[in-house]
């Protein structure tokens, strides 16, 4: 079944996480992309490192190294959209993932900042993704569930860090 003719359901579904923080959106972007500190807020991460000279810039690679459990595994992560303040996202070569961070000022709450973390898939899934999950993470469904609990986890840590700060 093709993603882009019928709406994804089970692990290429379209995960999603958001919260409030009180803070500006400035202040919320500063954190967000110092990619050195996303292992602090995210359950699976282990470190995220830039592969290419040059910041965070569209193009730019990073190597992920994640764990859940025994699983260890590397991932390699491309900037595929970068609007500074506002969006950043990245594609992971190896699952066929998209990784977005959007970050806004709340409509509703003046001087805040309103955070989204999506992971849709643009395509399918790759079949190392899709052979990986069974084998050594409980399972597709099962595990797209506890990337959704955990990207939560991952807002909800991010969003202290910058109201502590």
């Amino acid at each position: 079944m093709s993603s882009s003719s019928t709406e994804q359901t089970g692990a290429a579904r379209e995960l999603r996480a958001e919260a409030t923080v009180d803070a500006a959106p400035d202040q919320v972007w500063r954190l967000l992309t110092d990619f050195g500190r996303m292992p602090e807020w995210s359950p699976e991460l282990v470190m995220m490192v830039p592969l290419k000279p040059g910041g965070l810039r569209l193009g730019q690679w990073y190597l992920g190294v994640n764990r859940r459990k025994a699983a260890l595994w590397p991932t390699r992560s491309v900037v595929a959209r970068l609007e500074p303040g506002r969006v950043v996202a990245w594609d992971t070569t190896s699952s066929g993932a998209r990784w977005i961070w959007e970050v806004s000022e709340s409509p509703d709450r003046p001087g805040t900042t309103r955070v989204v973390h999506r992971r849709p898939v643009p395509r399918d899934l790759t079949k190392v993704s899709r052979m990986f999950a069974p084998v050594f993470l409980g399972g597709n469904d099962s595990h797209a569930d506890e990337l959704e609990a955990g990207m939560q986890q991952t807002v909800d840590r991010l969003k202290a860090a910058v109201e502590g700060s």
